[in-house]
């Protein structure tokens, strides 16, 4: 009995030592990572950053610059100047000592580096408004495209969605986008690929970026010719579990191709009555077409109703306040495209020139302070 009993309490302390042995050391393990931003906001674009962790030895910055290197500090101490206004995506991690001890938060901060140059003839808006403040912009400096905010959209929507449920004839790629001088360019050609005769380009924010109420501007100049279909346009967010028209669509602008047409701004706005529910408006320009030069298309939002608007004039606005249209109450992300033919453009022909493109110089989105 007595060696039966040495044997079990020897097994005992076993297992503990075992167990103790296999536990992980979390004494060192970093965590509470914490950010004070000083955005100085006075036109320099200086913005100061101060992180703390517990158990952090060292801190690194990746300031959301396009071709930026990255800060590094032992102290989580950062100072950046950044050379253009914009909406920027920092990430900072804190990192300890062993392997993998690490923690990472990201913040999107907008930075004031003065106002922006203004690219290209037309119309253009203020950065800011009295009575609203920038919450997220992209101005499109730099040479890429920023994927903290924006996604490509690749392909012809088959096999669930071919032609995306329009009939349209493009196929969306990434090379179709390029980002300089100010200014975003998506470029719509007449090429082989995939199947289809023409290529384009659809990028959206969802997942990255969302909007819910305030004043949405972007400033673009649309192409021209016969079957193009260019649209500037908000998704809501839950699309993707209730489907469209539930979800709720805005159409910031849209234009139609094709001679006698490319003066019209079109609006609309999409939602679930029961059916497929359709509020349309038309602005027509006073001279020229949207393709001549740059104009702003804003939707000023609230919980009462959506007012759009070309140039600052207020062409047509919806009532938002009933049961049947709650989906204008929810956030939706945004999507931009140039289709290739289609329901509402019909398809080119003869007289339709390739490549044709969409240059969008800025979108600012602003909510009442």
């Amino acid at each position: 009995m007595i060696k039966n009993y040495f044997l079990v309490v020897c097994s005992i302390l076993f297992i503990i030592s075992c167990s103790d042995e296999s536990m992980p050391d979390n004494t060192n393990q970093v965590n509470g990572l914490v950010l004070n931003i000083n955005n100085v906001n006075d036109g320099s674009g200086l913005v100061e950053v101060n992180a703390t962790a517990q158990n952090a030895i060292n801190f690194t910055m990746d300031t959301g610059d396009a071709g930026a290197s990255l800060l590094t500090s032992t102290d989580g101490v950062f100072s950046y100047t950044y050379p253009a206004t914009g909406s920027y995506m920092i990430i900072v991690t804190a990192e300890g000592s062993g392997n993998n001890n690490t923690e990472v938060i990201q913040e999107t901060i907008n930075v004031n580096a003065g106002t922006p140059e203004v690219v290209g003839e037309g119309y253009s808006t203020p950065i800011e408004y009295f009575d609203m403040d920038l919450v997220w912009n992209d101005e499109f400096n730099g040479t890429e495209l920023n994927l903290d905010f924006w996604s490509h959209d690749l392909g012809d929507g088959c096999p669930s969605l071919c032609g995306w449920g329009n009939q349209e004839l493009e196929y969306y790629r990434e090379e179709n986008l390029s980002v300089g001088g100010g200014v975003l360019t998506m470029e719509a050609k007449r090429e082989s690929f995939e199947g289809r005769s023409f290529t384009s380009s659809k990028i959206l924010t969802r997942d990255k970026q969302s909007f819910q109420f305030g004043r949405i501007d972007i400033r673009a100049q649309f192409p021209e010719t016969q079957g193009f279909w260019p649209a500037l346009w908000l998704l809501g967010d839950s699309h993707a579990t209730v489907g469209w028209p539930r979800s709720g669509e805005i159409d910031i602008v849209e234009m139609v191709g094709g001679a006698g047409r490319e003066n019209v701004a079109i609006a609309n706005a999409f939602w679930d009555n029961n059916s497929v529910a359709n509020f349309e408006g038309r602005y027509e320009l006073p001279e020229g077409t949207l393709a001549d030069e740059y104009h702003v298309f804003s939707i000023v939002w609230t919980e009462e109703f959506i007012s759009w608007r070309v140039n600052d004039v207020p062409y047509h606005t919806l009532e938002i306040t009933s049961a049947q249209l709650s989906a204008f109450q929810e956030p939706f992300y945004m999507i931009m495209n140039v289709a290739v033919g289609g329901t509402l453009p019909g398809d080119p022909d003869i007289t339709s020139r390739f490549p044709q493109s969409m240059k969008v110089d800025y979108i600012r989105y602003f909510k009442p302070k």
